[in-house]
């Protein structure tokens, strides 16, 4: 063999190695699952929860508690409380589970960061809501820069009067950030926006959430989506994100990635917390009829986080 013939063979071996290693599979051993319940709202919002004549944690809520703090464990029996419309929900949909029981778990590698949500939705109804997908897995993701979804997760951006909530007056007006009204009521913050001129260094300073989804049909490969909720959700074109999902038995195994360093996106670096939050629609649900867990928070490789992530 002449001396090119070794050249180009040593340079294929190390290109094949490189692919190799960039295509590797998440390393899930390096940071355990663990259980994260997502429970039925009905129109639980940000104003209800700050208003102590409906909920009686709210002193404690405004005092500084987060809603994880206070109702961890709690959850299943409160989404079976508002899935039968007993509590906070006008429409319900018979048949429907409270809740649904999730395990989570977090990797990364050099330039990606992966999670993944198992879960089996169990028994649900179809509510003809969504004709195009029966299931949406969704990461809320929070740089820091937003104080209410950093205590609240969702609930951050649920006002009540975004579609199909008490305020909403028949409007398709979807989640949203509070500071980016004139100002908020209990029936939220309705259409009327700060100027521009305070708008714009807001966005700048990291008072924004970005969404990573995941939309689902038995037997077919997932479909990737992602995007930004300011002073509206706003998708992403072409998508940042990644998406794989598989169906065994009735247990979904779904997947989401991105780039830690995407353009235009929440830079994710070592040792910074972040916060998020999860939610997942069933049984052709749309818009606010879905599954939320409380807040959590993730850091990688080290940090005092519910994740700590390999």
């Amino acid at each position: 063999m002449n001396l090119n013939s070794v050249l180009f063979t040593s340079l294929t071996l190390a290109g094949a190695l490189v692919a190799s290693a960039a295509s590797a599979a998440p390393n899930w051993a390096a940071s355990p699952a663990q259980p994260v319940t997502l429970f039925y709202p009905g129109q639980s919002s940000w104003e209800w929860a700050l208003t102590t004549a409906d909920h009686p944690g709210a002193e404690k809520f405004k005092g500084g508690k987060t809603c994880f703090a206070c109702h961890n464990g709690d959850e299943k029996n409160m989404g079976d409380l508002m899935v039968t419309g007993k509590k906070n929900e006008a429409s319900p949909i018979s048949g429907k589970p409270g809740s649904i029981a999730a395990k989570v778990q977090f990797s990364h590698d050099a330039d990606t960061l992966y999670v993944k949500l198992v879960f089996a939705e169990g028994a649900q109804p179809n509510s003809h809501m969504d004709p195009t997908y029966a299931t949406k897995v969704t990461m809320l993701l929070n740089g820091g820069g937003v104080p209410e979804a950093n205590r609240a997760g969702c609930w951050g951006a649920c006002h009540d009067d975004s579609a199909g909530m008490p305020s909403a007056g028949g409007s398709n007006r979807t989640m949203y950030l509070g500071k980016t009204r004139l100002a908020l009521s209990r029936a939220g913050g309705g259409d009327a926006l700060k100027p521009a001129a305070a708008l714009a260094p807001m966005k700048a300073g990291g008072y924004e959430l970005e969404y990573w989804q995941a939309h689902l049909n038995p037997g077919a490969a997932a479909v990737a989506a992602n995007g930004v909720i300011f002073d509206k959700r706003t998708e992403s074109k072409p998508t940042d994100v990644t998406a794989s999902a598989s169906n065994a038995g009735g247990t979904w195994t779904v997947t989401l990635s991105r780039k830690l360093n995407a353009p235009g996106a929440i830079p994710i670096v070592a040792g910074k917390k972040y916060t998020v939050g999860f939610a997942i629609h069933a049984g052709h649900t749309a818009k606010r009829f879905h599954y939320v867990s409380f807040e959590r928070s993730f850091a990688l490789d080290q940090g005092a986080a519910d994740f700590v992530v390999k």
